[in-house]
């Protein structure tokens, strides 16, 4: 009697179509979005072409002692990112390399929309350190989640310091109903495979702080990197604003640039080319400050922390690849 054939099914594989059409949607999607901003950017650069032209004179003329100051803050933003990356992983990373790795992933975030130029140095970087690609990922979510915290709680240490200077936006009935209503859908989401991943990504970051948690050196790492390099940032602005004489206290800058800055990450710009921009042009302009002296601060501290080391940073990032610590 001859045995009966079993047949086993094979699991259909996914089509390799399937995934370069998604890549090139993502892709079109955030040319889209790219185009649109700068585009936008050009409008208002022509628009106001007077002010802007005004405020680049206006910085030939700056204080140079100010503006030595802000350069020194902007070199040591590199040092606080990479102590940052260090205490979101328990692995001790080897810290030239780690300095040069952020010093180089800041140029290629320049390049690349919603800060996928610094992720993909960085993941790479860690991965080359012997992480996995998971654990990899997951550190970079530890330390961008680390580095919001820490602006939000900047934000609310500063805010009553500077009465009146933000104000929240006013929400009406129709919008906090829609909210409501979103949060509750999100909620009541089945299990869908997409819901499936969030979750179990979710709980992996989760897990790696608590395992971070339990070394105080590597959790001093995270927030305390975290805090210096917002810190050091606004210091570059509030150093530049001085360098140009703009009337407004230190504060209340730094206040400006955390909001300015938070509300720039929503749009996915290289560097925030053209939103962090205009975001601190109108929060400068807003608090009181002259149009010319607010785009000649904004103006430096573009200068001071993207174009000078713009070169820099992507020969050092071509030197890596080189020696494979990429």
């Amino acid at each position: 009697m001859t045995s009966p054939i079993v047949t086993q099914e094979r699991p259909v594989a996914s089509s390799p179509e399937a995934g370069t059409g998604l890549g090139r949607r993502r892709v079109c999607w955030h040319a889209g979005v790219l185009l649109a901003v700068l585009v936008g950017g050009l409008y208002l650069a022509h628009r106001h072409w007077a002010v802007l032209e005004s405020g680049a004179g206006r910085l030939a003329g700056a204080d140079q002692g100010w503006l030595l100051v802000g350069a020194t803050a902007a070199l040591g933003t590199w040092a606080a990112s990479a102590l940052a990356q260090q205490g979101a992983v328990v692995l001790r990373l080897p810290g030239s390399r780690l300095v040069a790795a952020q010093f180089a992933a800041s140029a290629a975030n320049h390049l690349l929309p919603a800060g996928l130029g610094a992720g993909a140095v960085n993941l790479r970087f860690l991965m080359r350190c012997g992480l996995p690609a998971g654990r990899s990922a997951s550190a970079l979510a530890v330390k961008a989640g680390a580095g919001g915290a820490v602006r939000l709680v900047l934000i609310a240490l500063l805010a009553p310091a500077c009465p009146g200077l933000l104000r929240l936006p006013h929400l009406t009935p129709t919008a906090l109903a829609v909210a409501l209503g979103c949060l509750v859908l999100l909620a009541a989401l089945p299990a869908t495979p997409w819901w499936v991943r969030c979750r179990r990504a979710l709980s992996a970051v989760l897990a790696d702080l608590r395992a971070l948690h339990t070394s105080p050196a590597r959790a001093a790492d995270l927030w305390g990197g975290s805090l210096a390099f917002a810190t050091l940032h606004s210091l570059v602005l509030i150093s530049v604003t001085r360098a140009v004489g703009l009337p407004l206290p230190p504060l209340q800058v730094a206040l400006l640039y955390l909001a300015a800055s938070s509300t720039a990450a929503l749009l996915p710009t290289p560097g925030g080319l053209g939103s962090l921009d205009a975001a601190l042009v109108f929060a400068l302009t807003l608090a009181g400050a002259p149009g010319a002296a607010a785009a000649s601060a904004v103006l430096g501290y573009r200068l001071l922390t993207v174009w000078l080391p713009l070169l820099p940073g992507l020969l050092v990032l071509a030197v890596l690849v080189r020696r494979k610590a990429l």
